[in-house]
């Protein structure tokens, strides 16, 4: 099993469901990125975990099976390179889905 970083990235973002509070939802935007590294069920539930903690973030859900992460956000908060970029720091590669 391959030991990914989740534990060196902690609760840094967790002011990301508290900065969304009295923003327009309707804004919300979501994107689907194709998962490179996940070994088990364990790497994709620590990634959803994590990045619903990151700001701007509303709704996250990421499947081993298919190495996917459907990540719901606000645009004013995040974009997806944001997002590309924290999901490399947890050890895996993203790439957008089509």
């Amino acid at each position: 099993m391959i030991r990914r970083r989740f534990l060196g990235l902690t609760l840094a973002g967790l002011g990301g469901v508290l900065a969304i509070e009295g923003m327009d939802l309707a804004e919300q935007k979501t994107v689907t990125f194709r998962i490179s590294g996940f070994t088990c069920i364990t790497c994709a539930v620590g990634l959803e975990t994590l990045l619903q903690k990151e700001r701007g973030v509303i709704r996250v859900t990421a499947s081993y099976p298919e190495s996917i992460a459907t990540v719901t956000y606000h645009p004013k908060l995040a974009t997806e390179q944001s997002l590309v970029t924290f999901i490399e720091s947890a050890g895996f590669k993203a790439t957008k889905r089509a």
